[in-house]
């Protein structure tokens, strides 16, 4: 902690009521009371840095900027640096544990206001002079949004003549940034600007990693699918291949079987062997030569068929384990597209800027 509170927040904004440091001066009751700062830098600059106790010096030297920023160190509530969040992605890139450090400021947003003496003062040479300066409560003063100055200090115009404004969020920016380069971190780095993106809430965060499932989980049945196709067509394609060769050995065997000639190769000797001549055994050789590259071709295909039914009934069940996954999500969408369009847009809004990046 940079500074502990002491009490409750509502205590500590009682005590400051009661002590005159606040004022709750024409304060609507939904108004809100505290406002957080939190100071983000990216894990890889600390990590490149040297860790915690660079983060430590460097989140109380932020500290500072918050004081300034938020206009006193009486106004900050509490100060804590949070130590304890392992960055998962760098982590597993590197092989070691890598936290991610940053820093939350509560505090009370208060703008300076002066009271003027009213018509009804008895005095009239003070109507209209500061009778007393307090500090009201106001977010919305506090964090209004400024005129965008140019080289020369005055105003940018739009074509209607009425000031371009610059919100709020980049001038804190330009504010962290400058007072930690003022401070020694020479190698800190401003956020984009002109950037909307915001860290998203849990109920956003789940949505987009369930939407991301989903996507992922439609790619893998549309890969599936093709590959259960394509396993299909060289199924075919192999049985075709399977049939021509069955139907060539068929006619090849019956064509050995019925070759009249094979009927008188060869005399038989008195030793009931039989004897050939030369013409004669390279023509029996040459059928069974061919006979048996047919047989051997035969079973080849006959095992590519059966590997390839295997493949298409793994790929089949395969498919219907995914189609079961996403069947949910699927039959939402194929009841209420509009809905759940509506619903994902609505949950997924717009990002807002981030408070700092770092290379």
């Amino acid at each position: 902690h940079f500074k502990k509170p002491t009490a409750s927040y509502t205590d500590l904004f009682s005590q400051l009521e009661t002590a005159g440091t606040i004022s709750t001066r024409g304060l609507k009751p939904d108004a809100t009371h505290y406002c957080e700062l939190v100071f983000d830098v990216n894990s890889a600059y600390f990590d490149n840095h040297g860790g915690y106790e660079f983060a430590k010096q460097f989140y109380e030297d932020a500290y500072q900027a918050a004081v300034q920023i938020v206009g006193g160190e009486q106004y900050i509530l509490s100060a804590v640096m949070h130590a304890d969040e392992i960055n998962r992605a760098m982590t597993e890139a590197l092989g070691r544990e890598v936290y991610h450090y940053h820093l939350h400021v509560v505090y009370v947003p208060v703008v300076e206001k002066q009271i003027l003496w009213s018509k009804r003062c008895k005095d009239k040479a003070l109507v209209g002079t500061v009778k007393e300066t307090v500090m009201q409560v106001s977010r919305s003063k506090k964090w209004a949004s400024k005129p965008l100055l140019d080289d020369a200090g005055k105003p940018v115009l739009q074509k209607s003549g009425k000031p371009v404004l610059k919100k709020s969020y980049s001038v804190l920016q330009d504010d962290f940034f400058h007072y930690m380069r003022n401070a020694g971190y020479t190698d800190v780095e401003r956020g984009e600007r002109g950037s909307t993106e915001e860290h998203l809430t849990v109920t956003q965060f789940k949505v987009q990693r369930e939407q991301e499932r989903l996507d992922t989980l439609t790619a893998q049945i549309d890969q599936k699918e093709q590959h259960l196709s394509q396993t299909n067509k060289t199924l075919s394609k192999t049985e075709k291949e399977l049939a021509a060769v069955q139907k060539k050995v068929t006619l090849t065997k019956e064509a050995l079987i019925h070759a009249r000639d094979l009927d008188y190769i060869g005399k038989r000797t008195f030793l009931g062997n039989y004897s050939l001549t030369e013409e004669e055994f390279s023509k029996l050789k040459k059928q069974a030569d061919h006979g048996y590259m047919m047989d051997v071709e035969n079973r080849r295909l006959k095992e590519e068929l059966s590997t390839a039914k295997k493949e298409a009934i793994h790929w089949s069940n395969k498919y219907h384990d995914l189609w079961y996954d996403v069947k949910p999500y699927l039959d939402a969408l194929h009841r209420a597209p509009e809905l759940v369009r509506g619903f994902l847009e609505k949950i997924l809004a717009p990002k807002q800027e981030r408070t700092m990046n770092v290379p």
